[in-house]
């Protein structure tokens, strides 16, 4: 017999694989709950001490970061965005929100545009369009919509708003992917994103609204039904933000945004539902809970 047959043998005559199936969580789970419990000490740390500004610079990091995630990401697709004034536009988005509200945000956005602008076109006119388009896509997704944490950070009461929105939009992640992996088996767009099911989906509702609704009332004062209102629109804008993520994903062929964090991928597969959420949070705070 033949060295190729005597393989072919063996092959055939294998035993069944006995390894595990793959988890329906579809992620290393611990790795995923360690990061998760890291990051949000890091977080609530910060806005523990000084006067936030270790929160905003934490915010000015993993903006940065994403910045340069959605970079690369971008090049799969042949564009080429300005790197330095998108992470300077950034971090000034992030400061400028803070110390001169959201007109100052605004100003700030355009600005950077008009930068990113004349920085490519310096380098020349070929294919400019396209990279400028894709400039001013990472300037708004993540860097102005990040601007908004800034703007929840502001007033006396910040650290409060800031804490509610987080945990709000952290409570959608997780009543989602519970719900999902122990009762998910409808899915909500398959092309998409095919561990997402509508079970997941109702998982996220509920949890947002209980958290919203006891911390709203507790934290900061106000009604529990206005709170009910904001964890049902941080659940549907949270799943809106990870599927429009994952389209653009799935449009440039990758399937994480990095992999800087072990259970996440990267910081934008984190944040995606936190700068989509922001300035809805934010919004709502001001009309249920005016700032004094």
């Amino acid at each position: 017999m033949t060295s190729d047959a005597k393989s072919e043998t063996a092959i055939v005559g294998r035993p069944p694989s006995t390894a595990p199936p793959p988890s329906r969580a579809g992620r290393n789970l611990p790795a995923a709950i360690a990061v998760g419990v890291l990051l949000g000490a890091a977080v609530l740390g910060s806005l523990a001490f000084g006067d936030g500004r270790y929160f905003l610079a934490l915010v000015g990091l993993a903006v940065v970061l994403a910045v340069w995630e959605m970079r690369r990401a971008l090049a799969q697709a042949g564009l080429e965005v300005p790197l330095i004034p998108c992470v300077v536009g950034a971090v000034s988005m992030i400061v400028s929100a803070y110390v001169g509200g959201g007109q100052a945000l605004a100003v700030t956005f355009g600005l950077s545009c008009v930068a990113v602008l004349l920085w490519r076109v310096a380098d020349g006119v070929g294919n400019a369009a396209r990279d400028i388009a894709g400039g001013m896509l990472v300037l708004l997704y993540p860097s102005f919509l990040a601007g908004f944490a800034s703007l929840l950070l502001a007033p006396s009461d910040g650290r409060l708003r800031v804490i509610v929105f987080l945990l709000v939009t952290v409570c959608s992640d997780v009543g989602g992917f519970a719900a999902g992996v122990i009762f998910g088996r409808h899915p909500m767009a398959p092309s998409l994103s095919p561990k997402k099911s509508w079970e997941g989906f109702v998982g996220s509702v509920v949890l947002c609204c209980v958290a919203a609704a006891v911390s709203i009332s507790l934290m900061l004062g106000g009604p529990w039904w206005g709170g009910l209102l904001v964890g049902l629109a941080v659940a549907v804008a949270a799943t809106l933000g990870d599927l429009m993520e994952s389209s653009v994903k799935r449009d440039l062929g990758i399937k994480d945004m990095g992999n800087i964090l072990p259970g996440h991928g990267g910081i934008m597969d984190r944040i995606d539902s936190l700068v989509v959420t922001a300035p809805l949070v934010w919004g709502l705070l001001l009309v249920l809970v005016p700032i004094v």
